[in-house]
């Protein structure tokens, strides 16, 4: 009998199958997968579609951290009886008609084929792809996608620059979940968060630069608008808050602007408890309402525009600007798929990917 021949690490697979033994079943090895990792979007709008992608979303023990009998109760009887109808119109505002699906699914898979034009050449083992925590493409779609494909080693991007456990740490879950159910499992590198990389403060200052330059006034102050998380949830050691503001400061001397010029505050809370303070919604109002009639805000949180910066940041919260006394608003959009967003993401997966390909 024909004795396998392991293929040293990094080399390439050969092309042949003498190296297998006598009637081995045919399999595929030696790739290296990458997997970028958004939050996720519902498959529609309609109350079904976003019921399901709702409870997918507020189930995670991450997301929500109460007594979870008195949690399955508020979730099952009172949330998804109506906050699927209402999301679901907000959905609708930004939708892509055209693709009939929401800006982050877009997004992500345009961030995905464009690693995959500009990277993938420079290592024929690499394959690229993108899944979503919630929602479809799922995290476990896409390992058993790439397992399929030869990818021995993946590299987990989740696209989140500051660390939470809510974001973060549930990609890893849905990951590790996928790998427990899983004989014969590919080895797992996480890509760590990003708030202080160069490319992505550097990006970031560039996105402010070019966003005002296209206005024909000046703002009086920014905002960098990051998505909110429980007080709690700090108080136990989320180190979250401390990476926004980090990020923060950091744009700010790339800019070499004073503290007031731009300001940290928190958007997206949910329910009755305290989220992290000051709260973008309630900060919008009152510097409308203090005499402020040009205000720019900026969503450094954000690898992607999605429902909390295209509807919630762009729509509400510009409204609420108006309606105070504001006179000029300017959201200055997500880094997205441009060529600053794309060097950001591939710094992050060249250095990550250091001793399984030199790229």
């Amino acid at each position: 009998m024909n004795k396998a021949v392991p293929v040293p690490q990094g080399a390439n697979p050969p092309d042949t199958l003498d190296t297998l033994p006598a009637g081995h079943p045919q399999v595929a090895f030696g790739k290296i997968g990458v997997l970028i990792v958004n939050l996720g979007t519902p498959d529609a709008t309609d109350y079904w579609s976003m019921r399901r992608y709702l409870k997918e979303f507020l189930s995670d023990r991450r997301v929500i951290e109460v007594n979870r009998v008195l949690w399955w109760f508020l979730l099952n009887v009172i949330i998804l009886s109506k906050r699927p109808q209402a999301k679901g119109k907000d959905y609708d505002t930004i939708w892509n008609r055209e693709l009939n699906e929401g800006p982050l699914r877009t997004i992500t898979r345009a961030q995905s084929d464009k690693l995959a034009a500009s990277l993938g050449p420079l290592d024929g083992r690499l394959v690229f792809d993108w899944a979503m925590r919630y929602g479809n493409p799922s995290i476990a779609s896409r390992i058993e996608a790439l397992q399929a494909q030869g990818c021995e080693r993946i590299l987990l991007v989740p696209l989140y620059p500051q660390y939470a456990a809510a974001t973060s740490a549930t990609v890893c879950d849905a990951a590790f979940d996928a790998l427990k159910r899983m004989r014969w499992q590919p080895v797992l590198r996480v890509a760590p968060h990003w708030p202080d990389e160069p490319a992505y403060i550097e990006a970031l200052a560039n996105s402010i630069e070019r966003g005002l330059a296209s206005l024909d006034w000046e703002p009086e102050l920014v905002l960098a608008s990051f998505h909110g998380i429980p007080k709690e949830y700090f108080d136990k050691g989320d180190p979250y808050h401390c990476y926004c503001y980090q990020t923060t400061r950091l744009v700010r001397e790339k800019l070499g602007w004073p503290e007031e010029r731009l300001r940290v505050t928190f958007q997206s809370r949910f329910g009755k408890a305290e989220w992290l303070q000051p709260y973008t919604d309630k900060t919008v109002e009152a510097l409308a309402k203090s005499g402020v009639k040009r205000l720019a805000v900026i969503t450094p949180g954000f690898v992607a525009d999605c429902l909390e910066t295209l509807e919630e940041i762009a729509g509400e919260n510009a409204e609420i600007f108006h309606h105070n006394g504001g006179e000029k608003f300017h959201f200055i959009p997500c880094l997205n798929d441009t060529a600053d967003g794309m060097k950001v993401l591939e710094a992050v997966i060249r250095r990550e990917l250091r001793g399984w390909a030199e790229l």
